[in-house]
């Protein structure tokens, strides 16, 4: 490796500032926006990935990608720029640099009020150094012994990754350790760090498909005292720095960078099953036809059935966009039956078409499969065949894509698409994309084809349904893939140790900017869980944007609510308490939508102050207003938690009983097998459903507000709480057709005042009345100020 030591000023305007470096490299800083601090390398050849898929600016990106130096949808900041005696001071907007010159190296700051606050300073030794031989670059920081780092998407382990060496390669993971397993399923170059002597947040996002290793301070050299690293293994360094100061401040921008998170429908929060075994059986059709009926009269609400591959296989050779008819008879028969039971029929899709597929001719014949040097199909191990990988950086490849899946899936009478073994794991060097008609290593293009996949099939959804709104999921994939679908934490294992940690998984990869996560509930491989393992981890997940059942069993059955009798109402209870709090879980999302901050997040993303919410713990915050602390342990009866506090927050309720409890130190809560501990924000109004009869599920119309006021004895200013509704299903919500309304408490000794106002939005709710409650035992009286929301409220 050779370092990069010394830089020379080429250039500079009011957008820009332009470098040499040793070796014929170049480097370039701009502040796009004043939001944000970018700098980018450029080799003595040009750019190694020319073309970026992730950075959106609000819009989507073309096919093709769009030029790594586009700068529309955004302009850089005016530059200040002073040169002292050969230290550059760069500032623009919230974001300033200083640029040392030899050694080079940039020092990164952001606007913290009225102050400027130091966040990312490159190693004074030398920060930067290139491989002569090869292709790699590394970039090393300082590291202060009290910084923590968080992030980059589908991370094991605890929310504070400090002191691990973690890879961005997407793997087909099966049966990963929840703990410690590195890599996993996604390519999530995006990581978040705290100053902690500031408490100030910031993110770096290198917007690279190449593999990247990222060390937070597991390497120590004497030479160069404490330091983090990023070595790109084959790619271009183009380092975005996401200022804070805040964490909902750089979470917020970095989804901005990227792209919004796809809102989806809103049946998409209600309970789903699947599982391999179904599909799989010689009499698929009749066997997944009398699970809805077993649902039925479990008195199970299924939104959603998602159908494994099995469909499509013939022994354990899977064949994508053909229908095995000897399991499937009739192919329309179990859609028509999902219809009639309000159920949502979902369909498992892989990328790749073993060498004896019926199509395989066809696509090879017009260049649609990833290829080699040659142009011949690249081919490899795919479950139990070999074969080649759609190319979806090929218009033939795209094409045949969404041909298929209209015609074999939409047209059938399904509903979505769930993209699934799409990491790519082409290991041949000579394996490569097209890249329309720029060809593209597959080391640079692994990721982009997870992304383009998601894309593909979204797309064709939307024109298949126009109007509505498209739901569907990706196992891989790299930023850009939240603009379009749903995601999880893949195939996972049966233990209590990967219940405790998946919980972790979906906070990390909510603060790397997915917010439509979860995870398969009761494990997808390993052994099949007991009684009391199952039940709490459906409470555990029973509030995550994605709930369902999905496994893989070896003596093939199947984790549903009724696995084991003695389980079954606990589980119903679950989903009854989910089904419950879909509004409230749908107000979440839509704001995750419009305004960029997850559902799930750890207590110090909402209670930034208070120093015992970093500690490592097993409760997480489901929107601003409910705190949820599943029961993670074995034979555990109780629940221990800490309760955070900040100025607006004096207390918690329980929300099954109302019970009070003072917020700023540990409570011990009864958590009996039949029991989620859930806990309200004092000053919180939870919108809900109002009925006991799950029939309807996610389009139950009647609704109730929960009242939480803080008791009078605390003196705390008051706060909003809001509250979506619009139609749930179609794409009307971007022109206005969507109510958003803000619920604030007010009171004293005697009375509590509700203030319902509508802020935004045209959609009339069709429920008329809609009750309103306090906790049990409250005596104080209700008074209601309705302002535009345009439903009557009663007491109730």
């Amino acid at each position: 490796m050779k370092p990069l030591r010394v830089a020379r000023l080429a250039h500079h305007d009011d957008a820009s500032v332009e470098l040499t470096l040793e070796h014929g490299w170049r480097a370039r800083i701009t502040l796009p926006a004043g939001a944000y601090g970018r700098l980018t390398f450029t080799p003595p050849g040009g750019y190694r990935e020319p073309r970026t898929w992730a950075i959106a600016h609000g819009r989507d990106v073309p096919w093709e990608g769009r030029s790594r130096d586009d700068a529309t949808g955004v302009e850089s900041a005016k530059i200040a720029l002073v040169d002292r005696a050969g230290v550059l001071e760069l500032r623009g907007g919230e974001v300033a640099a200083h640029v040392r010159l030899e050694p080079f190296g940039v020092s990164w700051r952001m606007r913290a009020g009225d102050r400027l606050v130091d966040a990312a300073i490159d190693r004074p030794t030398y920060a930067y150094a290139v491989s002569t031989s090869g292709t790699r670059i590394v970039h090393s920081v300082t590291r202060d012994a009290h910084d923590r780092y968080y992030g980059l998407g589908d991370k094991t382990g605890p929310l504070d990754q400090t002191g691990r060496r973690l890879r961005t390669l997407q793997l087909d993971a099966l049966g990963y350790d929840a703990r410690t397993s590195d890599p996993l399923y996604k390519h999530w170059p995006f990581f978040l760090g705290r100053r902690a002597d500031a408490n100030a947040w910031y993110g770096v996002y290198y917007d690279t498909l190449s593999e990247a290793t990222f060390d937070f301070g597991q390497e120590f050299d004497n030479y160069h005292g404490f330091y983090r690293s990023t070595a790109i293994e084959d790619g271009d360094l183009d380092q975005w720095f996401v200022p804070g100061p805040d964490l909902p401040a750089v979470v917020r921008r970095f989804v901005e960078l990227v792209g919004a998170n796809a809102l989806p429908p809103r049946w998409s929060l209600g309970y789903a099953n699947t599982a391999m075994a179904l599909a799989d059986a010689p009499d698929a059709q009749a066997q997944m036809i009398g699970f809805l009926a077993r649902a039925r009269a479990e008195r199970i609400p299924l939104s959603a059935f998602h159908m494994g591959s099995g469909y499509s296989s013939r022994g354990k050779r899977r064949y994508v966009f053909t229908w095995n008819r000897d399991k499937f008879p009739d192919p329309e028969a179990f859609p028509r039956a999902c219809r009639e039971a309000n159920v949502k029929l979902v369909a498992n899709l892989k990328p790749c078409l073993l060498d004896d597929h019926p199509a395989y001719a066809e696509v090879a014949g017009a260049r649609g499969f990833v290829g080699d040097r040659a142009g011949a199909p690249a081919l490899g191990q795919f479950w139990d065949g070999w074969g080649a990988h759609i190319d979806f950086t090929h218009p033939a490849g795209i094409a045949w894509w969404q041909r298929g899946l209209t015609e074999q899936i939409l047209d059938v009478g399904i509903d979505a698409g769930w993209n699934d073994n799409n990491e790519y794991e082409i290991w041949d060097e000579d394996a490569v994309a097209h890249g329309f008609g720029e060809a593209m290593p597959m080391a640079r293009a692994r990721p982009l084809h997870a992304l383009l996949m998601t894309r593909a099939t979204a797309e064709a959804q939307a024109r298949h349904a126009p109007g509505d709104r498209v739901y569907t999921i990706t196992r891989a994939g790299a930023p850009g893939i939240q603009r379009h679908a749903q995601t999880w934490t893949g195939d996972n294992t049966t233990s209590w140790r990967t219940l405790r940690w998946n919980q972790r998984m979906a906070l990390t990869m909510g603060l790397s900017g997915m917010f439509d996560t979860g995870h398969d509930v009761g494990g997808f491989a390993g052994p099949v869980p007991d009684a009391e393992l199952l039940i709490r981890w459906a409470q555990a997940c029973a509030l995550n944007p994605r709930y369902i059942m999905n496994s893989w069993k070896d003596d093939g059955s199947v984790n549903s609510p009724w696995l084991h009798a003695d389980a079954t109402p606990a589980i119903r209870a679950a989903i009854a308490l989910r089904l419950r709090l879909v509004p409230y879980l749908y107000t979440q999302r839509f704001l995750a939508s419009v305004e960029h901050a997850p559902v799930l997040r750890p207590t110090f993303f909402d209670f930034p102050g208070d120093k015992a919410c970093y500690d490592d713990s097993d409760e997480m915050m489901v929107g601003p207003d409910l705190l949820v602390a599943p029961v993670l342990d074995a034979g555990a009866r109780e629940r221990t938690l800490y309760l955070p506090r900040d100025a607006t927050t004096p207390g918690w309720y329980e929300l099954d009983n109302g019970n009070w409890h003072e917020a700023g130190r540990r409570v011990t809560v009864a958590a009996p097998l039949e029991r989620l501990p859930l806990f309200v924000r004092a000053g919180a109004v939870v919108p809900t459903t109002d009925t006991t009869d799950p029939s309807r599920m996610t389009d139950e119309p009647s609704r109730a507000l929960h009242c939480f006021p803080v008791p009078a004895e605390f003196d705390a200013p008051a706060r909003a709480s809001r509250w979506v509704e619009d139609d749930g299903i179609t794409e009307a919500w971007r022109s206005g057709g969507y109510m958003l309304a803000s619920l604030v408490l007010a009171g004293d000794a005697t009375n509590v005042t509700l203030e319902a106002r509508r802020l935004r939005g045209d959609f009339a709710p069709a429920t008329d009345p809609i009750r309103v409650t306090l906790p049990a035992g409250a005596s104080r009286n209700l008074e209601l100020r309705e302002h535009g929301v345009g439903v009557r409220l009663v007491r109730g």
